[in-house]
């Protein structure tokens, strides 16, 4: 901060002084009293007046220096934020571009294995389903944290939806010899299809990894309650919860808490070093998204069940 500055800033404060000084002077003339008795007096005012300017002066250049210093640094840290941000959006630019092209190879290969029916083009497209699974899970967690989504809300039918994700994993389902108990749902659900298709093929896509032999069921569970929240009116909640049963290895208890975590891999992850932690971590995220609860239930040998709380709420009068 530069002096004359700060003498600016303090002209208001000098004016007031030669003020006092001038009136004071005019009294003692009005009066017939010597100048010297006031000039006096407001000399040796001014001494402490000046020292505190000088003072004060300090204090005000160093708070000055201070702030410009925070200003510089706050300056870089934006500087450094932008580039981070250009780093990342080319990062999110280049796995949002390898994802679109990866399924071009995956369609090409799908192609050539049509018409072919052996153990080992069963291996195959069942092995090329997963790379597409994984692929479509790099392409949800990209979205998930983009600006804006693209859900679309639609009255869709559970039953059209659930079945488009088994038949994405019929191949698996034949080759591994996994027997599928499938009840006709018979539900209509306000939800968007892709992202709700998405949670339904993750949740085979763990039922299916994790269950050696046995079985997979699909089937709703339908429950009314009825709660008066204010005199006169009634609402009764109709859930629809869609159950995905298998008789897998089941979840430890210990891990049961913590499934829905991104990164957590638990005892079953530590067995199955592919185990990334983030599929069950997504269906939680779009389901917050969609408005649904996600649960599980599990006990270890015996398999899991996973609950997908698809509710509707009715006010009547």
């Amino acid at each position: 901060m530069k002096i004359h500055c700060y003498i600016k800033n303090k002209l208001p404060l000098l004016f007031l002084y030669g003020l006092v000084f001038v009136l004071l002077a005019c009294s003692f003339a009005l009066y017939r009293l010597p100048l010297s008795a006031v000039a006096y007096p407001m000399g040796l005012g001014l001494i402490p007046v000046i020292v505190y300017l000088i003072i004060d002066y300090r204090a005000e250049k160093k708070r000055f220096d201070q702030v410009r210093e925070l200003e510089e640094k706050i300056r870089d840290l934006q500087q450094e934020l932008s580039d981070d941000q250009e780093k990342t959006q080319r990062r999110m630019d280049y796995y949002n571009v390898w994802a679109h092209q990866i399924k071009t190879p995956i369609a090409a290969m799908r192609l050539s294995l049509e018409g072919q029916d052996s153990g080992f083009t069963r291996r195959l497209r069942s092995d090329l389903s997963r790379i597409e699974t994984y692929t479509d899970m790099v392409m949800t967690y990209l979205r998930l944290d983009a600006d804006s989504t693209d859900y679309v809300f639609r009255e869709q039918d559970l039953d059209e939806i659930v079945r488009g994700a088994v038949r994405k994993f019929s191949g698996e389902f034949i080759a591994r010899k996994i027997a599928l108990h499938y009840d006709p749902l018979n539900e209509t659900v306000l939800t968007d299809e892709k992202w709700l298709s998405f949670v339904v093929e993750q949740i085979l896509s763990n039922a299916l990894k994790y269950t050696l032999s046995g079985s997979i069921s699909i089937y709703m569970e339908c429950s009314d309650t009825l709660d008066i929240k204010s005199p006169g009116i009634s609402n009764h909640n109709h859930s629809q919860i869609l159950c995905i049963r298998d008789t897998g290895i089941g979840i430890a208890p210990e891990d049961l808490p913590r499934i829905f975590d991104q990164g957590f891999t638990g005892y079953n992850g530590r067995t199955d070093k592919k185990a990334s932690g983030i599929g069950l971590y997504l269906c939680r995220r779009i389901c917050d998204d969609l408005g649904y609860q996600i649960s599980a239930e599990s006990e270890p040998g015996k398999g899991t069940v996973i609950r997908l709380n698809l509710e509707k709420e009715k006010i009547t009068s």
